[in-house]
């Protein structure tokens, strides 16, 4: 800071600006007019640097201008008193000053004050200046914790008037925080009284609550702190002497973390435990070049002493690596059974995450249910008492406490964020630091403590080895030093008699001079002797000790271990193995069951399952919604909201997307069109099938069916990362385009039909698997310009049932009654259903077996393998929906569909008078007929 005036004007000590801090603030436009205008600039009397020149001599006094001769724009001089100036021969002395680089100065000399005497804490102790005064307040009133409590009043007026002269709300908030269980890992004072609550409810008044300094307090933090340890500095004034650090025995910085807003600066420091802490530091002693990763394995992640889960360690790592990291944390819920008959569930919430008011999150909760935010809650009550936190939320009939967890985690603050910062004084000079560099500048401390603590033991050591010497060589002679004593005049003489007679030094004839009469016995005379060996073998200890780093270092980890035997406790936070703690949209969307429909130009569109209601076999059926000019229905199927949907083009090309990104629309809405707002398809590209897929397994495939009769198969799991512009699916031939995909693993059986009723039944492990990027193998031989009408998998469940019969015994088919059967739905309406064991299994390239008879104007549109849900008298428990090609939709029981042979041409299904044809068709599982609401199990085909 540049003087006011070079000769005469003092700087006052930085922390003396701590109480200037509000008037040093100019403003820009102050500074600009001063610049200008010098003569019209006046210090307000309240100014600081006005008091600071008012104590110096009163011959200095400050004007508004300069003299003519002076070319300083803008300067301000000191100026000698006219009658004070040595006698008047001589010129004033002036010394001209930028007002400007004066505030900037000031103002950084302010900025640096607050950053060492306030808001920061130092890596050697963890601590600021108002959290050590006040420890070592209490330590010197002899608070230890096995003294009674003392009330907080009596500590805030002895910090206050000794050692921080601040207000006492700053010094009892302080106070509060050591001691709350919630705020620090290892609280540093223990309370007694109302020291607040996590609700953040306030602590009562110091006048009420009483404290005392906590065991860990006491060996981590005070220990050896009169062995000349730590440096000793005048208080604020002059009165007393406080520490500029305490003899930390632990990284109390890590271990009770730290937060606070400094100027220009800031830090916030997660605390952690005090066995893994130990843990790493021991480590570091032994490896000074151990790497991160290797710390890690000792100290993985801090430890809020409120619990919690902490998600994931990429922001642990960050933050341990370069000192800025974000730490994600959940707070600790299990779900609990309320009522078994209703099914009701309830989420308990156990422990939130680290500065996280309870109170508030329970209000917060209550608000987003009430705005309709939080879906599926019914009730929330806090039942947290001493014995724990307990937060009850109960949930709606057949909730699902996954989903509401989700969006709890989202909208609240169950899940939060603990932005680390790791900034600290270190040498003088706030610094961000990692925590290898953190503990390092630890160990660097503690070896200076150990260092100084074992000189000072030393020291003593030495002079009362010297003393006990000087007794010894007095015993010896005792008779003579008594006679010397008689004969000498006063003390002096005596002392002077004894340095000259046996070689003594001042100290030791002082000493035999003051040794009763008492002591001269010879058992007192032993006692000197073993003390002298008992002295002499601990200096050779000490001067071992100071040797060496290496033994220091030893002795600084005994300690430490020391420490972790005695304070340690398990972990409180738990460390969830996951890449972060963000949600996803499918995190929080139910994966419900719903409908999915398709047009030939591409709109789409997904709806509710109670959409369509059960109808019976022979009506008109309801219309599925308003359809596009020239467009018709071309795909309908089930699946669940987190599916992911993969749309195959006619090109052999493949999309996909998940369920729950289509649009949900009404019955009557038109839907949305895949092409650009869904998926990049290219111009002219139409999709033709739509399979479902939860999971990719490694045992599943996908066969593929064009409509010149090419198949082939694929592993699921091939389809797993899927472009936003697609992936090749299957090579085609000119002319053929892929109609049909399904999903099929090696002992299924695939059941292939034409347009003109030709059934080929084939394993599935009897199709070569392919690569994505080929062709596939002929699946059916076509006659007539015949083109495949439709596939569907047959799942090995179902073979065993299978019964083979000859062509000759199929005139029996009708009287069979028992599933599995074949469901033919013919384009003009009509549908019949023909038991599996009326076909025999044959290799592909086959022309296949007469599956049903058609009229002239009409072909096969789909075929179904049904029999999978059987009700309990036998009959299939399915139900199919037809779609027209006008978009009426018609759901019917299977089994009011006859069975019959497969020669017969069928029974009437949906009258089409005015509906063109059968479109499409899909097969769903049964009704449940206690709510009357479709329930959708699983997806079994669609065209």
């Amino acid at each position: 800071m540049t003087p006011f005036c070079h000769s005469t004007l003092s700087i006052p000590n930085p922390n003396s600006l701590m109480s200037l801090s509000s008037s040093l603030r100019l403003s820009s436009s102050l500074l600009r007019r001063s610049l200008t205008h010098p003569r019209h600039f006046r210090f307000p009397l309240a100014d600081p640097l006005c008091r600071l020149r008012r104590t110096q001599p009163s011959g200095l006094r400050f004007i508004s201008s300069l003299p003519p001769q002076s070319s300083n724009n803008g300067g301000l001089v000191v100026s000698g008193d006219e009658n004070n100036n040595n006698g008047g021969g001589e010129s004033p002395r002036i010394v001209p000053f930028e007002l400007h680089k004066e505030a900037t100065e000031s103002y950084m000399a302010y900025a640096l004050s607050v950053l060492l005497g306030r808001a920061l804490p130092d890596v050697r102790d963890g601590l600021k200046p108002v959290h050590r005064r006040i420890l070592f307040a209490m330590h010197e009133l002899g608070m230890s914790s096995k003294k009674p409590y003392k009330k907080s009043a009596r500590v805030v007026g002895e910090v206050l008037g000794k050692f921080h002269p601040h207000g006492d709300t700053a010094v009892y908030d302080s106070l509060v925080r050591m001691a709350q269980s919630f705020s620090l890992r290892c609280p540093l004072i223990q309370g007694h009284g109302n020291f607040g609550s996590i609700d953040a409810d306030p602590a009562a008044a110091m006048r009420y609550t009483e404290c005392r300094l906590d065991p860990l307090a006491e060996a981590v933090l005070l220990a050896d702190l009169d062995q000349d340890t730590v440096d000793f500095v005048p208080n604020f004034d002059n009165s007393q002497k406080e520490p500029t650090v305490l003899p930390a025995r632990l990284p109390a910085l890590l271990l009770n973390g730290a937060s606070g807003i400094a100027v220009g600066m800031a830090t916030n420091i997660p605390p952690h435990n005090l066995g893994e802490l130990v843990d790493v530091l021991c480590a570091l002693i032994h490896n000074p070049e151990a790497t991160l990763q290797e710390l890690l394995e000792y100290m993985p992640a801090p430890d809020f002493p409120t619990g919690g889960t902490i998600m994931g360690n990429l922001g642990v790592l960050d933050a341990y690596r370069t000192g800025r990291g974000r730490v994600v944390v959940r707070g600790k819920t299990k779900v609990e059974m309320l009522d078994a008959k209703t099914k009701r569930n309830a989420v308990i919430i156990t422990e939130i995450p680290y500065q996280t008011n309870k109170a508030t999150l329970v209000q917060k909760i209550a608000e987003l249910v009430e705005n309709k935010t939080l879906e599926g809650i019914s009730d929330i009550r806090d039942e947290s008492d001493r014995n724990g936190m307990r937060v009850v939320i109960e949930l709606k009939r057949g909730g699902d406490p996954a989903l509401v967890l989700n969006n709890l985690y989202r909208h609240t603050a169950l899940q939060s964020s603990f932005s680390c910062n790791m900034v600290g004084i270190c040498n003088g000079e706030p610094k961000l630091m990692g925590l290898k560099e953190l503990l390092q500048a630890f160990i660097d401390f503690r070896c200076s403590v150990v260092e100084r603590r074992a000189k000072f033991k030393l020291s003593h050591a030495q002079q009362r080895k010297h003393i006990i010497e000087g007794i010894v060589v007095g015993l010896d002679n005792m008779d003579a030093v008594i006679q010397l004593i008689k004969k000498a005049s006063s003390h002096s003489s005596a002392s002077a008699a004894l340095q000259s007679e046996y070689g003594l030094s001042e100290k030791q004839a002082e000493a035999i001079l003051e040794i009763s009469l008492r002591r001269l016995t010879a058992l007192e005379r032993k006692k000197f002797t073993d003390e002298s060996s008992s002295l002499t073998e601990q200096i050779t200890k000490l001067e071992q000790l100071l040797s060496s780093r290496t033994n220091i270092l030893k002795l600084i980890e005994q300690e430490a271990i020391e420490l972790k035997d005695r304070f340690s406790t398990p972990r409180r936070s738990v460390l969830e193995d996951s890449d972060s703690g963000d949600l996803d949209d499918i995190d929080v969307i139910p994966n419900e069951e719903m409908l999915m429909a398709i047009s030939e130009k591409g709109y789409v569109k997904r709806m509710k399952p109670d959409t369509f209601n059960l109808q019976n076999r022979g009506t008109i059926g309801k219309s599925v919604g308003k359809l596009r000019v020239d467009d018709t229905m071309s795909d309908f199927l089930v699946c669940h909201a987190h599916d992911h949907v993969l749309f195959f083009s006619d090109r052999g090309i493949v999309y996909s997307t998940r369920a729950y990104k289509i649009p949900e629309c009404s019955r009557n809405a038109a839907g949305t069109p895949l092409v650009q707002q869904i998926l990049s398809m290219s111009e002219g590209e139409r999709v033709t099938s739509i399979v479902p897929v939860s999971e990719f397994s490694e045992d599943q495939y996908l066969l593929m069916l064009t409509v010149n009769g090419c198949i082939k198969k694929v592993p699921l799991k091939l389809f797993s990362g899927i472009r936003s512009t697609g992936i090749i699916a299957i090579q085609l031939n000119s002319g053929d385009e892929l109609k049909w995909v399904r999903c099929c693993s090696s002992d299924d059986l695939v059941a292939m039909a034409s347009q003109n009723g030709m059934v080929v039944l084939s394993t599935c492990d009897g199709v070569r698997t392919l690569s994505r990027n080929t062709k596939g193998v002929t699946a059916m031989r076509l006659k007539n310009a015949d083109k495949m009408a439709s596939m569907d998998i047959i799942p090995s469940s179902l073979r065993k049932d299978m019964i083979v019969k000859s062509e000759e015994t199929e005139t029996s088919a009708e009287k069979q009654s028992t599933g599995p059967w074949l469901l033919f739905v013919c384009e003009n309406g009509y549908g019949k259903r023909v038991p599996l064991s009326s076909f025999k299994p044959s290799r592909l390239n086959r022309v296949g077996l007469i599956g049903s008879k058609f009229a002239e104007d009409d072909r096969l549109a789909a075929v179904f393998v049904v029999g999978y849900s059987l009700a309990e008298d036998g009959e299939s428990d399915e139900q199919v929906v037809l779609v027209s090609q006008s978009g009426t939709v018609n759901r019917i029981k299977v089994r009011d569909i006859s069975i019959q042979s497969r020669r017969a041409r069928g029974v009437i299904l949906m009258r089409l008078d005015h509906a063109g044809k059968i479109q499409s068709a899909s097969l769903i599982s049964a009704a449940d007929e206690e709510e009357g609401v479709q329930s959708l199990e699983e997806f079994v085909g669609s065209l």
